[in-house]
Protein backbone atom coordinates (compact mmCIF):
# COMPACT_ATOMS: atom_id res chain seq x y z
CA UNK A 1 0.00 0.00 0.00
CA UNK A 2 2.79 2.43 0.61
CA UNK A 3 4.42 1.75 -2.50
CA UNK A 4 1.80 2.31 -4.43
CA UNK A 5 1.26 5.88 -2.71
CA UNK A 6 4.95 6.64 -2.92
CA UNK A 7 4.67 5.68 -6.57
CA UNK A 8 1.69 7.80 -7.21
CA UNK A 9 3.39 10.87 -5.70
CA UNK A 10 6.35 10.34 -7.33
CA UNK A 11 4.62 10.31 -10.42
CA UNK A 12 2.58 12.98 -9.98
CA UNK A 13 5.59 15.16 -8.92
CA UNK A 14 6.99 14.18 -12.53
CA UNK A 15 3.85 15.14 -14.04
CA UNK A 16 4.17 19.13 -12.74
CA UNK A 17 7.59 19.27 -13.41
CA UNK A 18 7.18 17.99 -17.02
CA UNK A 19 4.29 20.74 -17.55
CA UNK A 20 6.32 23.29 -15.99
CA UNK A 21 9.51 22.78 -18.19
CA UNK A 22 6.99 22.67 -21.61
CA UNK A 23 5.33 26.06 -20.46
CA UNK A 24 8.70 27.79 -20.04
CA UNK A 25 10.26 26.21 -23.61
CA UNK A 26 6.97 27.54 -25.13
CA UNK A 27 6.87 31.21 -23.53
CA UNK A 28 10.81 31.07 -24.12
CA UNK A 29 10.40 30.16 -27.77
CA UNK A 30 7.61 32.40 -28.31
CA UNK A 31 9.03 35.39 -27.15
CA UNK A 32 12.56 34.75 -29.14
CA UNK A 33 10.61 34.62 -32.28
CA UNK A 34 8.72 38.00 -31.61
CA UNK A 35 12.43 39.72 -31.00
CA UNK A 36 13.49 37.85 -34.36
CA UNK A 37 11.02 39.03 -36.55
CA UNK A 38 11.47 42.80 -35.05
CA UNK A 39 15.12 42.47 -36.11
CA UNK A 40 14.79 41.45 -39.33
CA UNK A 41 12.02 44.02 -40.05
CA UNK A 42 14.17 46.88 -38.98
CA UNK A 43 16.98 45.26 -40.90
CA UNK A 44 15.06 45.53 -44.51
CA UNK A 45 14.75 49.03 -43.89
CA UNK A 46 17.87 51.10 -46.06
CA UNK A 47 18.78 54.80 -45.02
CA UNK A 48 17.64 55.30 -48.26
CA UNK A 49 14.22 54.61 -47.43
CA UNK A 50 13.52 57.28 -45.18
CA UNK A 51 12.24 60.60 -45.96
CA UNK A 52 13.81 63.41 -43.28
CA UNK A 53 11.00 65.72 -42.25
CA UNK A 54 10.75 69.05 -39.68
CA UNK A 55 13.20 70.88 -37.98
CA UNK A 56 14.14 70.43 -33.89
CA UNK A 57 15.97 68.83 -31.15
CA UNK A 58 13.39 65.49 -30.86
CA UNK A 59 14.05 63.12 -33.23
CA UNK A 60 11.74 59.92 -33.12
CA UNK A 61 10.74 57.83 -36.40
CA UNK A 62 6.77 57.28 -37.77
CA UNK A 63 5.68 54.40 -40.56
CA UNK A 64 3.00 54.97 -42.25
CA UNK A 65 1.18 51.28 -43.53
CA UNK A 66 -1.86 51.67 -46.11
CA UNK A 67 -4.35 49.27 -46.57
CA UNK A 68 -2.26 46.94 -49.38
CA UNK A 69 0.64 46.68 -46.97
CA UNK A 70 2.91 49.10 -48.00
CA UNK A 71 5.17 50.71 -46.15
CA UNK A 72 6.64 54.42 -46.10
CA UNK A 73 9.12 55.26 -43.66
CA UNK A 74 10.09 58.70 -41.74
CA UNK A 75 12.81 59.89 -39.76
CA UNK A 76 10.77 63.02 -37.45
CA UNK A 77 12.53 66.46 -36.29
CA UNK A 78 10.74 68.18 -34.32
CA UNK A 79 10.07 70.52 -30.93
CA UNK A 80 6.14 69.96 -30.58
CA UNK A 81 5.70 68.15 -27.40
CA UNK A 82 3.08 65.47 -28.85
CA UNK A 83 3.05 63.29 -31.78
CA UNK A 84 -0.25 64.65 -32.55
CA UNK A 85 1.45 68.25 -33.07
CA UNK A 86 4.32 67.52 -34.61
CA UNK A 87 2.53 65.46 -37.22
CA UNK A 88 0.01 68.05 -37.88
CA UNK A 89 2.81 70.88 -38.20
CA UNK A 90 4.63 68.56 -40.77
CA UNK A 91 0.91 68.01 -42.33
CA UNK A 92 0.86 64.26 -42.65
CA UNK A 93 -2.37 64.05 -40.63
CA UNK A 94 -5.44 65.77 -41.09
CA UNK A 95 -8.86 64.43 -38.97
CA UNK A 96 -11.57 65.85 -36.97
CA UNK A 97 -11.70 66.75 -32.95
CA UNK A 98 -13.92 64.18 -30.72
CA UNK A 99 -14.85 63.22 -27.78
CA UNK A 100 -11.77 61.07 -27.31
CA UNK A 101 -9.67 63.42 -29.14
CA UNK A 102 -8.37 63.37 -32.67
CA UNK A 103 -9.94 61.43 -34.72
CA UNK A 104 -7.32 60.89 -37.55
CA UNK A 105 -8.72 60.67 -41.18
CA UNK A 106 -5.93 61.04 -43.41
CA UNK A 107 -2.59 59.75 -42.96
CA UNK A 108 0.66 61.05 -45.53
CA UNK A 109 -2.30 61.70 -47.92
CA UNK A 110 -3.83 58.47 -47.59
CA UNK A 111 -7.61 58.65 -46.18
CA UNK A 112 -9.55 55.91 -44.19
CA UNK A 113 -12.55 56.73 -43.48
CA UNK A 114 -15.04 53.91 -41.25
CA UNK A 115 -18.02 55.50 -42.52
CA UNK A 116 -17.00 55.13 -46.41
CA UNK A 117 -15.18 51.98 -46.33
CA UNK A 118 -15.06 50.50 -42.92
CA UNK A 119 -11.51 51.70 -42.85
CA UNK A 120 -9.73 53.49 -39.98
CA UNK A 121 -6.33 54.38 -39.12
CA UNK A 122 -5.09 52.37 -36.23
CA UNK A 123 -2.15 54.37 -33.78
CA UNK A 124 0.59 52.30 -32.67
CA UNK A 125 3.92 53.02 -30.24
CA UNK A 126 6.81 50.37 -30.62
CA UNK A 127 4.29 48.11 -32.71
CA UNK A 128 1.76 48.05 -30.18
CA UNK A 129 -1.74 49.52 -29.99
CA UNK A 130 -1.42 52.57 -28.69
CA UNK A 131 -3.82 52.88 -25.31
CA UNK A 132 -3.60 56.28 -25.81
CA UNK A 133 -4.64 59.01 -29.03
CA UNK A 134 -2.11 60.44 -31.26
CA UNK A 135 -2.86 63.92 -29.71
CA UNK A 136 -1.95 63.36 -26.25
CA UNK A 137 0.57 61.20 -26.77
CA UNK A 138 3.81 62.99 -25.20
CA UNK A 139 6.86 62.41 -27.80
CA UNK A 140 9.37 59.84 -26.54
CA UNK A 141 12.87 60.20 -27.95
CA UNK A 142 14.01 56.77 -29.49
CA UNK A 143 10.24 55.43 -29.62
CA UNK A 144 8.75 54.65 -32.89
CA UNK A 145 5.21 55.89 -33.83
CA UNK A 146 2.61 54.81 -36.77
CA UNK A 147 -0.47 54.63 -38.53
CA UNK A 148 -1.44 51.54 -40.03
CA UNK A 149 -4.77 51.28 -42.09
CA UNK A 150 -7.19 48.88 -40.33
CA UNK A 151 -10.51 47.31 -40.95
Amino acid sequence: MKKTKTFKQITSLFLCMMLTVAMALTTTGCGDKQKDNASNQNQEINSEDITVLGEGQTTFSFTVVDKDGTATYFEIHTDEETVGDALLALNLITGDAGPYGMYVKTVNGITADYDVDSTYWAFYINDAYATSGVDTTPITEGESYSFKVEK
